[in-house]
C-alpha cells in the first residue's frame, strides 16, 4: 500500500503544480479534464461527475468562464438547456505542461512487456471504479 499512497501523493502534487501555473485549483483542473473526456456537459452533469452541490458547480463554472477556459452555450438539440464547453485555444495552452510528462510515460512503458502493461491497466481500471464508488458513498 505504500507505493499506492506514494503514487497518489505525487499525482496530486503534479496536478496541483500544473493548476497553480495556470491560476487554477484542483477542482477546476479536474472539471476541465471531465469536459475534455466527455465533451460539453450541463451543470447537472458536472455535479454528477464531481459530486459537488449544484450551487458549487455554478460558482465553479463562473470561475472557469471568467478565466477564459469555458463558455456557456445553448444545448445543440434543446434550446432551453445550456451546456458548458471548453475553449480549445485556452486548453491548448495547458498541453505544454504535459509534454515532458507524456514522454516520461512512454519511456517508462518501454521498460515493461505487453502482458505486464495489460495487468497494470486492468488493475488501475478496477481501482478507479472502486475509488469512484467510494467517493460517491462519501458524497452522500
Amino acid at each position: 500500500m505504500t507505493v499506492g499512497r506514494e503514487h497518489s501523493g505525487v499525482t496530486v502534487m503534479f496536478h496541483s503544480a500544473v493548476a497553480a501555473r495556470q491560476g487554477l485549483n484542483a477542482t477546476e483542473t479536474k472539471t476541465l479534464d471531465l469536459l475534455q473526456r466527455f465533451g460539453p456537459l450541463t451543470a447537472k452533469d458536472l455535479a454528477g461527475h464531481t459530486g459537488l452541490a449544484p450551487a458549487s458547480v455554478t460558482g465553479l463554472i463562473d470561475r472557469l468562464e471568467a478565466k477564459g477556459f469555458v463558455r456557456r452555450v445553448k444545448h445543440p438539440t434543446d434550446k432551453r438547456r445550456v451546456v458548458v464547453e471548453l475553449d480549445d485555444g485556452k486548453i491548448a495552452e495547458l498541453a505544454g505542461f504535459f509534454e515532458d510528462w507524456a514522454r516520461d510515460v512512454v519511456d517508462a512503458c518501454e521498460e515493461f512487456g505487453t502482458d505486464e502493461l495489460e495487468t497494470v491497466i486492468r488493475f488501475l481500471s478496477v481501482m478507479s471504479e472502486r475509488q469512484r464508488k467510494a467517493a460517491a458513498r462519501l458524497a452522500r
